[in-house]
């Protein structure tokens, strides 16, 4: 049976998170170094580790089965690939900037210089708005380029939008589109192949183990029905009787993010023994 290959970013935090999500799925994909390549022959996969921008290019090509990269780098790319998971990590906007004085809109770009390293994502969106500017291709720093005279306009990758305060830029109109880490294919149908199945069904699990906690605690039956309803779980919570036959056990899993609320909640109505666990993976 031939390997699977999986691209992925060879540096930055995209990089990182990648690689953590791939190791907490069980697969064995770390650097001793900066070789390109790190085989898996226990699962039967090769990873190959490319620059993120051209990630979408190898899987367009046929070279790489799938890829782990940013949705902004795919749609820049115009390769035609399929996105076959949002990863829930590397997210960011990607905006216009321009100067904190002027009053420019998108509506009055037409015409104006505008800076980028995605230079398709605007012509995309110029494009749908019917109009025409000079596009300015850099590789990075675009955010400098006003100050220094280069453009008028800029549209960039925004996270927290610290470095266009510091540049003396503002963001206007709607984000251009929302980006974050996906894993691609070159069409629909290598998705069905048995590995790629499995890694799937894995990558899946991880993510939903982030998303989700436990919650277990004791609680006097008369407020059981009360207590149900703070811990609904997914289908159910899983009740199991005490020595003290007035008290029981709950156990529920609850949105992690949710996780400090309930706890006071469920204090405030009774329960005691309150433990909020972390999970590894989970299939719903």
């Amino acid at each position: 049976m031939s390997m699977l290959r999986i691209a992925v970013p060879n540096k930055g935090k995209l990089s990182e998170s990648a690689v953590d999500l791939l190791k907490e799925a069980g697969y064995k994909c770390s650097r001793s170094g900066r070789e390109l390549m790190v085989s898996d022959p226990d699962n039967q996969i090769e990873f190959v580790f490319l620059r993120p921008r051209d990630i979408a290019v190898y899987v367009d090509n046929g070279i790489i089965e799938l890829g782990i990269t940013g949705r902004d780098l795919v749609q820049d790319s115009r390769a035609d690939v399929s996105e076959v998971m949002a990863l829930n990590f590397g997210r960011s906007s990607f905006c216009y900037a321009v100067p904190n004085t002027s009053d420019l809109t998108p509506d009055k770009f037409d015409g104006l210089r505008i800076a980028t390293s995605y230079p398709n994502v605007v012509l995309n969106d110029l494009e749908s708005r019917g109009m025409e500017a000079s596009i300015v291709r850099l590789d990075g720093a675009v955010e400098i380029s006003v100050q220094l005279g280069v453009a008028d306009v800029i549209a960039d990758v925004v996270e927290s939008g610290g470095t266009l305060k510091e540049a003396g830029l503002k963001v206007v109109g709607e984000p251009l589109m929302k980006s974050e880490a996906v894993l691609i294919a070159r069409n629909d149908s290598v998705a069905s192949e048995p590995a790629v199945l499995t890694l799937l069904g894995r990558l899946k699990g991880i993510l939903v183990a982030r998303a989700w906690a436990m919650v277990e605690y004791d609680i006097h039956r008369e407020k059981l029905e009360a207590a149900c309803k703070i811990t609904p779980g997914i289908e159910a919570p899983t009740i199991a009787p005490l020595s003290n036959p007035d008290w029981v056990a709950v156990k529920a899993m609850v949105k992690r993010a949710d996780s400090n609320c309930i706890m006071d909640k469920l204090y405030e109505l009774g329960a005691r023994g309150i433990i909020v666990t972390d999970l590894r993976s989970c299939r719903l």
